[in-house]
């Protein structure tokens, strides 16, 4: 007895049913629509509107961006943010590279554990992240405490808790795990042979790293200083618990114009304009990707 087996073919694009198509399509399509390109058009409508204590404003009127643009407070503000956005990516970039380093050629056996525990902080709030920092920060926090119990102090200090240096490391903490995993990605993928040839061609360690390894590696690096730069500009949460007064960002009068001000024309144009600096900075990044990208 014999048995005739047919493989099963993909069915020709041509012959799928637009209808399908259709319904593949739509959910994507209204996420898109509804959730970043309606709440997108929105922002830049109320950012040309004048403010009359509506939800949506009056008129149109260029003024709030006159004032953004003419006010020095908020160009101070916006290039503290950028300062300590750019801070924030240069600590977390520095310290998560040896991590990703150490994922991809050593971890052996133990890398599935250690990438599980790198994405443990994805399990809690990132509140609670932001207010243990606060803890270990305080003026009677973990740090003074220890410092005190070793004898190095006599006094608590203030020298931790609303300062900048305070929310770049809360901030630095919190997106780790964003730099570590694309940055891991990216070694993980460098083809082995590389680094054989290297070997076989008299290259020690460090200069297989400084030829190979780091400029193959240079889009995760990318990546994770986008991942990283982007939402910690606009951060208002840890500024507002770990910072004070010399720590205010431009996230934080963002929401004091939605919230307390009740100004969301004026907060919409600060948006806007954080929005343009922030496509800049992607921009440059992109060219930087296109000139150190991976040589493979």
């Amino acid at each position: 007895m014999s048995s005739t087996v047919v493989a099963a073919r993909p069915l020709p694009e041509n012959r799928i049913s637009p209808v399908f198509r259709f319904a593949m399509l739509l959910p994507g399509g209204l996420v898109t629509f509804f959730l970043i390109l309606f709440a997108l058009g929105l922002v830049v409508f109320l950012a040309f509107r004048g403010n009359d204590g509506s939800l949506l404003g009056v008129g149109l009127t260029a003024e709030n961006f006159v004032t953004v643009a003419t006010d020095p407070l908020y160009w101070t503000v916006t290039l503290r943010s950028l300062v300590i956005a750019g801070l924030v990516t240069l600590a977390t970039v520095v310290t998560a590279y040896p991590v990703a380093y150490y994922l991809a050629f050593h971890a052996g056996r133990r890398r599935n554990l250690l990438l599980f525990l790198v994405t443990l902080p994805f399990w809690t709030s990132y509140l609670l992240r932001v207010f243990a920092w606060k803890i270990v920060l305080a003026y009677n926090g973990v740090l003074n405490s220890a410092f005190i119990e070793t004898g190095l102090w006599s006094q608590p200090t203030l020298a931790f808790l609303n300062t900048p240096a305070a929310v770049v490391v809360t901030l630095a903490h919190a997106y780790a795990p964003f730099a570590i995993l694309p940055i891991y990605v990216a070694l993980d993928t460098i083809p082995k042979s590389l680094l054989e040839a290297a070997s076989d061609l008299g290259a020690r360690p460090f200069t297989s790293f400084r030829r190979v390894v780091l400029p193959n590696s240079m889009p995760g690096v990318l990546a994770a200083a986008l991942v990283v730069f982007v939402p910690t500009v606009g951060d208002y949460v840890t500024p507002a618990m770990v910072g004070g007064p010399a720590s205010t960002m431009i996230g934080t009068l963002i929401q004091s114009q939605f919230g307390k001000a009740n100004d969301w024309p004026f907060g919409a144009a600060l948006s806007v304009c954080v929005m343009l600096v922030i496509l800049c900075v992607v921009l440059v990044a992109r060219g930087a990707d296109r000139r150190f990208g991976s040589r493979t």
